[in-house]
């Protein structure tokens, strides 16, 4: 299918695409990779009369790590977060969940805040940013506020982010000495939509697992470790956490097979984080 008529605005700075944006509101959209909103423009899933492309603004190519964060502005592509030669030392979580975003020639395209914003359940980045602790940074044309990523995502496409803001940076926090970090995800094939995915932190004496594709959003859980390991209740735990996630039977997977993955991938991911403190 091809995409309803619209309008077409390549801003050539930030403050010209709030503007745009305030003045077009819900009839208007931002586009910087386009791998989440150009399918839906194709299958008329959404039809603006305005597309407004930040896919160019200098401004929003930030990727530096500042006062204890790695900030990523809207228009860096997933493959320049990738290739950062320092990634695994900063956010080791996210340098090893990037290689499971699509495929290279998506990543090329894709942003990471264009997949924050657009909010799939199944997305890794969103994961990333939960499990981590990291921020949303929001501006409209007359602010700019910060919005903890725990609170950002509401449900499925769906986040606190008003009609008039863009996501113009997402700020992940620095990875903390003798912390440990893992990732694995399900999928029908690799760079396919997760069928269940699980990020698994550790850091003092906590050890969290933060689980996607099975509930509405990304969610996470923490257990307090015993005696420097994981605590010896945890098959019981992530079976409840497995529960609680409510997952759903759909084309891909059942309610309970994701369940199962949840424990599975679950427990391997923390034992992983554990034995990888640095």
């Amino acid at each position: 299918m091809k995409p309803a008529p619209f309008d077409y605005l390549r801003p050539a700075t930030v403050a010209e695409a709030l503007a745009a944006l305030a003045n077009g509101g819900d009839d208007a959209r931002v586009i910087a990779g386009g791998q989440s909103l150009m399918p839906m423009l194709n299958m008329r899933l959404v039809q603006p009369r305005l597309l407004i492309d930040l896919g160019r603004l200098e401004e929003l190519r930030t990727l530096r790590v500042e006062d204890g964060w790695l900030t990523v502005g809207a228009a860096v592509t997933q493959a320049e977060v990738l290739a950062r030669p320092t990634l695994a030392r900063e956010v080791p979580l996210l340098a090893a969940a990037l290689p499971w975003v699509g495929h290279f020639q998506t990543r090329n395209r894709g942003t990471l805040c264009g997949s924050v914003a657009h909010a799939d359940p199944s997305a890794e980045t969103p994961l990333c940013l939960v499990a981590t602790g990291g921020e949303v940074v929001l501006r409209n044309a007359k602010r700019r506020r910060t919005v903890a990523a725990a609170d950002f995502f509401l449900g499925p496409l769906t986040t606190v982010k008003a009609a008039d803001e863009i996501v113009e940076c997402i700020r992940f926090p620095l990875a903390r000495p003798g912390s440990g970090h893992a990732f694995r995800e399900q999928s029908m094939r690799h760079g396919d939509f997760a069928i269940a995915a699980c990020a698994a932190t550790v850091d003092g004496d906590r050890a969290s697992l933060t689980v996607g594709g099975v509930a509405d959003r990304p969610t996470m859980r923490s257990w307090s470790l015993v005696e420097g390991g994981l605590p010896p209740e945890l098959d019981e735990a992530l079976n409840a956490f497995a529960w609680d996630l409510g997952g759903d039977d759909d084309q891909h997977a059942t309610a309970r097979y994701r369940r199962d993955l949840v424990r599975r991938i679950g427990r391997t991911v923390l034992e992983e984080a554990l034995s990888c403190r640095r």
